[in-house]
């Protein structure tokens, strides 16, 4: 059983990582003029205050079935996952560095950061990334 749970916690981050940056998350189709209306009660944050960021947090929402239960992008530059009870604490942070990587794929040039909500919508993890260095710093 324990070589299951390696292969798993070695498995899940690069299959993720391999989906984010191999798959286009950017539609061809022309930007919505408005971003959806949302409902009165809570069931799913709204997940862009651009076309652009729209398309990308409800591109990482449905990729990440499973993993993330909800994702939004604010400003091109702040993307915030919550994610599901099926991701492990010690995946967490192998799961941030390949968001963190499809997000600045998608948003080159820019210095950008990525906040990780426990289901409960709890903040558990911040990775900032410095465009310049290219390099991650996160935040607990």
């Amino acid at each position: 059983m324990a070589i299951f749970e390696r292969m798993r916690r070695l498995i899940l981050p690069c299959l993720l990582a391999l989906v984010l940056l191999v798959t286009p998350a950017c539609s061809s189709a022309p930007p919505t003029a408005q971003a959806p209306a949302l409902t009165g009660r809570y069931s799913q944050i709204e997940q862009g205050n651009t076309p652009a960021g729209q398309d990308f947090g409800a591109w990482v929402t449905q990729t990440g079935q499973g993993l993330i239960k909800d994702a939004y992008v604010r400003d091109n530059d702040k993307l915030g996952v919550v994610i599901t009870s099926e991701v492990r604490p010690e995946e967490v942070r192998s799961l941030t560095k390949s968001l963190v990587q499809g997000f600045h794929k998608n948003f080159p040039n820019k210095d950008l950061t990525v906040l990780m909500y426990a289901p409960d919508k709890q903040l558990i993890l911040t990775a900032q990334f410095d465009n310049q260095s290219q390099q991650i710093k996160y935040q607990s």
